[in-house]
Formats: structure tokens, sequence, C-alpha cells
């Protein structure tokens, strides 16, 4: 179960990560330009809000921030011949609209489920685990495994292959839970399934608990330069600020020494 401290640590975490997002930094530092408008140092502020919403728009900011994770891990052409398990991470279901309308819902993260469901049925004598609890700041109103499960039922998956760890609330604790549950072999090998661009610090973190683990990248969100770039403000700062928050996950991670390395690679560090 969650301790006490690692819940006051995740809050922290969670609400420092919301305020140093892109659009919530951008916002901020317009409020308190209006706030301080009076002085030359607000107008600053205001100036300085409006310049970095016209260069997200101008320039293909968000891309340059998602690239680089994307394409961290390569996509896997040939699948191995034998695998131990399949892991997904959570982020795919809205476990709180899915509660209020009594049907999973899931979000831009689906294709992690989907394609957890076509390696389930490639590797038919694999186990299965699906990782995630609610990663929502106000804990207890539902969690995501729940509907994962209701929905991996109507997809016809046989409800004993799948195990389901449904108290971790953040990629950290994906691993370290699902370890605990788990407790894989040294010779095992799973296969991990989680979006491209979240790929690099689930690898670390979960190398870190001591899982072996073969990259299955998904849900890929940047694309060819001459086909990125889009006038919708509203979706180029969301892929920003999914990137930015990878970045600063990253960071925050290593500094804690909850991952194997600053930006995990497909080569493990040597110790």
């Amino acid at each position: 179960m969650i301790s006490s401290g690692a819940i006051i640590v995740f809050l922290i975490g969670k609400l420092l990560t919301i305020a140093m997002l892109p659009t919530a930094f951008l916002i901020e530092t317009l409020l308190l330009g209006l706030i301080f408008y009076r002085f030359r140092s607000g107008r600053f502020l205001i100036m300085a809000a409006a310049s970095g919403l016209a260069i997200c728009l101008v320039f293909p900011v968000d891309q340059w921030a998602i690239r680089p994770l994307d394409d961290r891990f390569p996509q896997v052409k040939m699948p191995p011949a034998h695998i131990d398990g399949i892991i997904v991470l959570g982020g795919s279901v809205d476990d709180v609209t899915s509660e209020d309308r009594q049907t999973p819902v899931t979000g831009t993260a689906g294709d992690r489920l989907t394609t957890f469901a076509i390696l389930a049925r490639h590797y038919p004598n694999a186990k299965l685990l699906f990782t995630g609890g609610s990663g929502d700041i106000v804990q207890g109103i539902t969690n995501e495994a729940k509907w994962v499960h209701i929905l991996f039922d109507g997809l016809g998956l046989p409800p004993d292959r799948v195990i389901y760890e449904n108290h971790s609330r953040t990629t950290r604790e994906n691993a370290t839970e699902s370890f605990a549950l788990i407790h894989p072999k040294p010779d095992e090998t799973w296969i991990l399934v989680t979006s491209a661009s979240h790929m690099p610090r689930s690898v670390g973190v979960f190398r870190k608990a001591g899982w072996h683990i073969i990259p299955w990248p998904v849900g890929y969100m940047s694309r060819d330069r001459l086909k990125s770039y889009t006038l919708s403000l509203g979706t180029r700062m969301a892929i920003l600020d999914w990137a930015a928050h990878e970045w600063i996950g990253m960071v925050a991670y290593r500094a804690h020494g909850w991952t194997d390395a600053l930006f995990p690679g497909p080569v493990p560090p040597k110790h």
C-alpha cells in the first residue's frame, strides 16, 4: 500500500509539475503582469507571455520538444519468439469521466490498450499485467484498473489471464508496485507497452526497479516537419505540455535516484 509520506510527495510533485508546464507558466506570467500592470515589470511580464504564445504558434516548438522523446526507442520490427509477460501502463482511460458515465472512456493514449490486446493474442502463453490506479490529485473516487478490466472483458481477453495492479499513481509506482505484485524472476523478459514519448522515463524507472524489459513504444505524437504545422494553438500547447511533463519528470526522477539515467535509452548504462 502507498504510505502517507508517499502521498505527500505525490501531491507536491503533482502541483509543482502542473505549475511548471508551459501553458500554466505563460498564464501565470500573464496574471502577474496584470496584477503589477502599473509598474514597468508588470508590462514586461505581459509582453513576455504574449511573445511566448506567439513563438509557440509561429514555430513548431511542440515538435522540437516531443520528437526526441518519440524517437528515443525504435519501433519493434521483429517481435521476439518468446517473452514471459506483457506490461501496459495506465494513462489510457479517464477514470473519473468513466465513473461519471459508467462506461470506459479512453483518451489520446488508447492505443496502449489496443496494442496490449494484440500482443496478448500474439503471445497466448505470456503473463499479462495492467498497472494503473488513479493519477488525479483527489484520490478515492475510482481507479483506472476498474474500467480497463471492463474494457478488456469487452475486447475478449480472458479475465483469468490479466493481472491488475490498481494502487499506483505515478510511473515510478507503476514499476515498484508491479514488481512487488509479480516478483519477476531475473531471467524473465517482459514487453513494456506505453506511449513513445513516455517510454524513456518508463524504461529508466522499470530498469531501476529490477525489470528486464523490451520497450514497445506506441502512440507517436510527432510528425514530419512538412506535415507538423497547424494553426491550432490549443493542440500545439497540449503537445508541448505533454513533452514538458516528460522532460520535467525525467529530471525529477533522476534527482531522486528513481531512474537509471537522465535520458534513458536503448542501451542500459554501465554501473
